[in-house]
């Protein structure tokens, strides 16, 4: 059983590539895998390992300039999760191209999970779920706005077409693990929002506290690891990857016409060319010929989001 740590903090680094090297030595000494982000602005991302690698890394991290405070949540997956270690240095730790936006400046009012659903239930409070369009598709919350958005960059623009649709609202936002709430909810503080809530700790800690007979949540939370999704109290989901496009499927899915390993699915089928499916099953040729050998081809690595 592998210990899964998804952790982020804001914080100020004035020399965040000095800080990237120990970094992966000491995950890589620890037998730890995964991605993190270093920038600017903070640290961001997901690990996993044995529990003492995970505990040795947290220990690294709180010790890093500003960072004493910062909050992690831990799950299990059967599997290694994540075949290798990357430590990236990124401008931003969760890109959302707004440069005026400091989620250490100020943020909207973090909500419980134990308190989530009285909030979302009120006649006077739109809920907006800021993650990404195939994530939002295999699980969200009951009566949460779907902003069709492709990746997190597109949230102003969606939100500069849609809100007057809000007026006299108060917002509740919401994403996996939190950190895009904190820049989403401090982008609408400065667009004049009065009153901005989001969910402390994101969709994971919801589904790690809030018991299934108490909850709003419909479906499974989509995660950036091995696992593909998980349930309520943290349970690995059904989801399997489609390994062409990188989106999560179900196992019956895999029993569609549209489905070949690593070429296609029903969800990606009409999105890519002939020489596009040529290309994929070349790959997977060698995907299946180091698996054969006992090794773990490149290409065949968990997803990954692409805001990393």
């Amino acid at each position: 059983m592998f210990t899964v740590c998804a952790l982020y903090h804001f914080t100020r680094f004035d020399d965040p590539e000095s800080l990237r090297q120990p970094l992966l030595d000491l995950c890589r000494d620890h037998a730890v895998t995964g991605t993190l982000l270093l920038a600017g602005e903070g640290i961001n991302g997901t690990v996993a390992g044995p529990r003492e690698g995970i505990d040795a890394v947290l220990a690294h991290v709180r010790a890093l300039p500003g960072c004493a405070d910062i909050e992690w949540k831990l799950s299990t997956a059967e599997e290694r999760p994540f075949a290798r270690m990357k430590v990236r240095l990124k401008r931003e730790i969760v890109t959302m191209g707004q440069p005026d936006v400091d989620p250490l400046a100020r943020v909207g009012h973090y909500v419980e999970p134990a308190d989530w659903n009285d909030l979302i239930r009120s006649p006077d409070v739109a809920v907006i779920d800021t993650r990404n369009d195939y994530e939002i598709a295999i699980g969200t919350f009951e009566g949460a706005i779907d902003p069709h958005t492709a990746s997190f960059r597109e949230f102003p623009a969606w939100w500069e077409a849609n809100k007057e649709r809000f007026h006299n609202k108060r917002i509740a936002m919401f994403c996996t693990g939190g950190i895009r709430c904190e820049k989403s909810t401090n982008y609408l503080l400065g667009q004049g929002v009065e009153e901005v809530f989001h969910l402390k700790g994101g969709i994971l800690k919801y589904l790690e506290d809030v018991p299934a007979d108490d909850s709003s949540w419909q479906g499974e939370c989509f995660v950036f690891d091995g696992r593909v999704s998980v349930g309520h109290g943290l349970r690995e989901g059904p989801h399997q990857l489609c390994h062409a496009c990188r989106r999560p499927i179900l196992p019956q899915d895999r029993e569609r016409p549209e489905f070949e390993q690593g070429v296609s699915c029903h969800l990606c089928i009409d999105e890519t060319s002939d020489e596009d499916k040529a290309r994929f099953r070349e790959r997977q040729k060698q995907i299946a010929l180091a698996r054969a050998r006992g090794e773990r081809h490149l290409h065949a690595d968990v997803p990954e989001d692409p805001e990393f």
